[in-house]
């Protein structure tokens, strides 16, 4: 156990090396990327190493795994679900997040909403895009999420704080650096809309294989799993 600790903890110390170099060449202070530690399989006390090293937002992909972990975990860290969200699911987690980063269709919003004012919180909430266009994966249409954006922004129990995207998995990073430039691109046009009760704040974007491309493209919330915790099943 001790073992696994030192890696995870040498592990994060590269990481934040590398977010800090990623930032240099953007011309941004490596303090202001947020560190979204997904954890999707990952066991309660490794979870707790990498709180202890600093990392305090954690992201899981299922409703069943954040809400155990977030029970279960006795220290003060922020969850934030990043998984594709079920309408029936969100009454689990709304006391539980900090922040949604999947938001992709006006049922969910809608239920978002209406869960949300049940509970006496406004949620934050980040617009899923699907940039690259793939069909296996979920997300607004990149043309219609200006329109999307509006139509939820009237919903007084949600805030729109931002954008965020998934990009193809590919073997060369570069590959893929056109989707976060297209994310980041979308997030001005919007952000010059100047619409009530939305701030384009967050630029959720880049994972373990892509987050140095995402940096450099404009991403300040980034999700790594696999460079922190290894590769894992699940």
């Amino acid at each position: 156990m001790t073992e696994d600790r030192d890696i995870i903890t040498e592990n994060i110390s590269e990481l934040r090396s590398r977010v800090a170099a990623a930032a240099a060449r953007a011309g941004k202070d490596p303090s202001d990327i947020r560190i979204v530690a997904v954890t999707k399989t990952v066991e309660p006390e490794r979870i707790k190493t990498a709180f202890r090293c600093g990392i305090t937002d954690f992201g899981e992909n299922r409703v069943q795994e954040l809400v155990k972990k977030a029970d279960i975990l006795d220290v003060e860290c922020k969850w934030h679900m990043i998984g594709h969200l079920q309408t029936n699911k969100v009454k689990y987690i709304i006391d539980k997040v900090c922040l949604i980063h999947s938001l992709d269709s006006i049922e969910l919003a809608n239920e978002i909403n209406r869960r949300a004012e049940k509970a006496g919180r406004v949620i934050d909430v980040l617009v899923q895009v699907n940039v690259a266009g793939e069909s296996t994966k979920y997300g607004i249409e990149p043309a219609s999420a200006l329109d999307f954006v509006k139509e939820v922004s009237r919903m007084g129990n949600i805030r729109i704080k931002g954008l965020m995207t998934i990009a193809p998995l590919v073997p060369d990073p570069e590959e893929v650096r056109w989707v976060f430039r297209g994310l980041r691109q979308l997030l001005i046009d919007i952000g010059k809309e100047n619409i009530d009760n939305v701030s384009m704040k967050y630029l959720s974007m880049g994972m373990s294989n892509d987050f140095e491309v995402a940096i450099e493209e404009g991403a300040n919330i980034i999700r790594p799993g696999t460079v922190i915790f290894g590769k894992r099943g699940g």
